[in-house]
């Protein structure tokens, strides 16, 4: 269970940049002086962005996830692994944004069946990814420094080769990484020190 909810995580988490730009496309301010202060300004506000309300509540679950996937590495238990091969694939990041994100912006928001169809779409999107093991190919983590790297490795139970490794730090043959299992052949690993 807590690999499918990481799998999730990384997917709303995919979805990060998606949610900022329907925010900047849709968010409506109200017209003439609002005063925050009174709970009626913010009533308003929200009853005429109830769209933009929920996707950035999305938002807020992704950054949240980051936190909480982040957290999950800092306490890692598995016995550190030795990298003994390594090669970058950072084009990954690149390919989802271009295929899935760009052209997701394109919805008429303000249609309810286009609201529909886009929920739809997003759910299907989310279970394909997760049942492809795609989720890795993450835009967000891109913009938050972290790299993809297909990988063989010397785990105590013996050598794994084709691993997909998710990290922040630069990674180099024969260098001990400790791990979070994601999948069977995706990790989220940070450096030994």
């Amino acid at each position: 269970m807590t690999d499918t909810r990481r799998k999730i995580d990384l997917y709303v988490l995919s979805l990060g940049l998606l949610f900022v730009f329907i925010l900047i496309m849709t968010v409506q301010f109200p017209e003439g002086a609002v005063d925050l202060r009174h709970l009626s300004s913010w009533w308003r506000f929200l009853s005429a962005n109830i769209f933009p309300t929920i996707i950035f509540m999305c938002l807020c679950y992704a950054v949240f996830a980051f936190f909480r996937f982040d957290f999950d590495l800092k306490g890692a238990t598995d016995i550190p692994f030795e990298v003994t091969k390594v090669e970058g694939i950072n084009y990954e990041h690149l390919t989802f944004l271009a295929t899935y994100v760009i052209p997701l912006i394109s919805f008429e928001f303000s249609s309810t069946r286009q609201l529909a169809v886009f929920a739809l779409l997003l759910l299907v999107m989310g279970v394909i990814y997760i049942k492809t093991d795609l989720f890795y190919a993450n835009p967000s983590l891109a913009l938050l420094g972290f790299q993809i790297y297909r990988a063989n490795g010397a785990f105590k139970i013996g050598n794994r080769e084709n691993i997909i490794l998710i990290s922040k730090c630069k990674i180099v043959e024969n260098q001990k990484l400790s791990y979070i299992k994601l999948d069977d052949r995706i990790y989220y690993v940070r450096g030994v020190v």
